[in-house]
């Protein structure tokens, strides 16, 4: 499928925030990325988001943050696929005829040394688990709705994978 034709989502993760847009339209939705996980019998997500912390007030629950760790962005890869695959969902409707995003991810911060290339194959397994047909990687400064519609890196800094 040609990639213009994709619909486009820019995902920009930190541990403080998980901001999802669609530069095609201005559509965005930024909140914290905080899952609340019951405790029994089984354990499953009952709130995501700004939901995640109700949730877990009238049950059972614990808030789990999985991009929050101190030596890497990812502390828990699936539960970082569950809440983007969620997030994803209320942004980009999927009917069976809606083709697969084109998504750019973008790590925020500057870890001592820049991000391993663990690190950014995980992102990038990330997203495509969560639903992405096309994957692209951007380490620098935020993108332009313009830079993210070009679907090509902007010239001077940043690193587009």
């Amino acid at each position: 499928m040609l990639s213009a034709l994709m619909p486009l989502i820019y995902v920009q993760i930190s541990p403080e925030r998980l901001t999802i847009r669609k530069p095609k339209s201005g559509q965005t939705s930024s909140e914290i990325p905080e899952l609340a996980i019951s405790l029994s019998p089984v354990r499953r997500i009952i709130g995501v988001g700004a939901q995640a912390r109700l949730a877990a007030a009238s049950a059972p629950a614990e808030i789990v943050n999985p991009f929050a760790h101190p030596r890497s962005l990812i502390s828990d890869f699936t539960l970082a696929e569950q809440l983007l695959r969620h997030r994803l969902k209320t942004m980009h409707s999927r009917s069976w005829l809606a083709a697969s995003p084109h998504i750019v991810i973008h790590p925020l911060g500057e870890p001592q040394g820049g991000f391993t290339q663990v690190e950014l194959r995980a992102l990038r397994e990330l997203a495509s688990a969560a639903g992405a047909a096309k994957v692209n990687v951007w380490t620098g400064r935020a993108l332009t709705d313009e830079e993210l519609l070009a679907r090509r890196a902007p010239a001077g800094g940043g690193d587009w994978q």
